[in-house]
């Protein structure tokens, strides 16, 4: 009986069975993740009930193989040719690229399933519908690739050209959609050696304290609860709309993120590691009150499923609306550089930072599993906000240079 194994040196998994008393062997690009071994499996099993049946196709289901040519040299032309799959009888991208995102949605969030239908209409689709899957090869994306890379917006869309990160994304669902047809249908993935396009660091703009003061003193009164919130907790839009008042603990001081409002409905946080608990502050206390509704205090249980910070309509804060009838006219008021509201959770943590606040517990409050992203995006403002700056080891070696080594105590001061 056949395995699906792991090569240790590399992490990616194999195909390990027999074929007329021959132990075959074939490789694929697929990391060791238990995912991709049910895929495998499943491969593997058809497979092995095509050898059973007599009607394996070594060169189909493993084009490019060097046992193909052995094995189907040894069956004779009449055999290969009576098993052989017929180009012209694998499915087009398109019917396969529609069937595999319905059988996929069931693992993806809402936002992310209609993120990946929208890459499929508007690129991948005119670009390689009518193909069977056997005709898309390196040439073909390399030069979509190529096509996508001058592209431009439709008019009034910012950046002009579309960004490596959206290019990469659509080459990402492309090499998705043709590594469950390499596992299905014996085709070659053409995308498995083309790299991502090298992504170009943009810098943060967090707002100064200032700023925030002369935001939060000139915005809508109703919104400015809010703006309260976002700007000193640093939660993204979509886990402030959807935060219900069954996930503040007053008694503790907590909010707890468990729910987004994205697209026009509620579900699960972005991953795993974003549901957190925040600790809020003294400002965020007094925000959360204002939008307290009347006889919360008496019955809280009553207002349990009811969304904290509701637009007059009722609803969630709808992020697009947000920006274009709230957000963007109120910076252009005030003076103010725009910015992304994005930018309220990079502010907050700069303030975090520049309070002194442990960086793990930093990454915890924003939902990071570990400290890497919060050096990685705001090390530039640890040293002005803190101002440990390496002055610190200045003194030390101008001491060691100027009359011996110098000591600290953190208690004593340096000697």
């Amino acid at each position: 009986m056949g395995k699906v194994r792991v090569r240790p040196e590399t992490g990616r998994l194999y195909f390990d069975f027999h074929l007329q008393g021959v132990r075959c062997r074939e490789h694929s690009a697929l990391p060791d993740t238990h995912t991709n071994r049910r895929r495998m499996e499943k491969a593997l099993e058809r497979i092995e009930a095509d050898i059973a049946a007599g009607t394996f196709d070594y060169g189909t289901t493993f084009p490019g193989s060097k046992r193909a040519q052995a094995f189907d040299k040894a069956r004779g032309p009449a055999i290969s040719a009576t098993n052989r799959i017929r180009r012209s009888d694998l499915p087009r991208f398109g019917d396969f690229s529609r069937q595999w995102a319905l059988e996929r949605s069931v693992e993806w969030r809402h936002s992310y399933a209609i993120a990946v239908e929208s890459i499929l209409k508007i690129h991948l689709l005119p670009a390689f519908e009518d193909l069977s899957l056997d005709q898309i090869d390196r040439a073909h994306v390399m030069d979509f690739r190529r096509k996508l890379a001058e592209l431009v917006h439709k008019p009034g869309r910012r950046g002009g050209v579309l960004s490596p990160a959206t290019i990469n994304r659509v080459i990402g669902i492309l090499h998705m959609v043709m590594a469950e047809a390499a596992l299905r249908h014996g085709v070659e993935n053409p995308c498995l050696e083309i790299r991502r396009l090298k992504l170009q660091r943009t810098d943060i703009r967090p707002f100064t304290l200032e700023e925030i003061n002369r935001i939060l003193g000139a915005v809508r009164p109703d919104y400015r609860p809010y703006l309260t919130f976002r700007f000193f907790t640093g939660v993204r839009s979509a886990e402030a709309s959807g935060l219900k008042w069954r996930y503040v603990d007053f008694e503790r001081n907590l909010v707890m993120i468990r729910e987004t409002f994205q697209d026009g409905r509620t579900e699960y946080t972005k991953t795993d590691g974003s549901q957190r608990d925040l600790q809020i502050s003294g400002p965020v206390l007094e925000a959360l009150c204002a939008m307290r509704p009347d006889g919360y205090e008496t019955n809280p249980a009553a207002f349990a499923d009811t969304y904290v910070f509701p637009t007059r309509a009722g609803r969630p804060v709808d992020t697009t609306n947000f920006v274009y009838r709230v957000w963007k006219p109120l910076l252009e008021r005030l003076a103010i550089p725009y910015r992304r509201p994005y930018e309220m959770r990079h502010t907050c943590a700069t303030l975090w930072l520049a309070a002194g606040e442990a960086p793990e517990w930093i990454a915890r409050q924003l939902g990071h599993t570990t400290t890497e992203m919060l050096f990685r995006t705001y090390s530039r403002y640890v040293p002005n906000l803190i101002r440990r700056d390496g002055t610190a080891f200045d003194r030390m070696i101008a001491g060691a240079l100027h009359g011996g080594v110098t000591s600290h105590d953190p208690a004593k001061g340096a000697t």
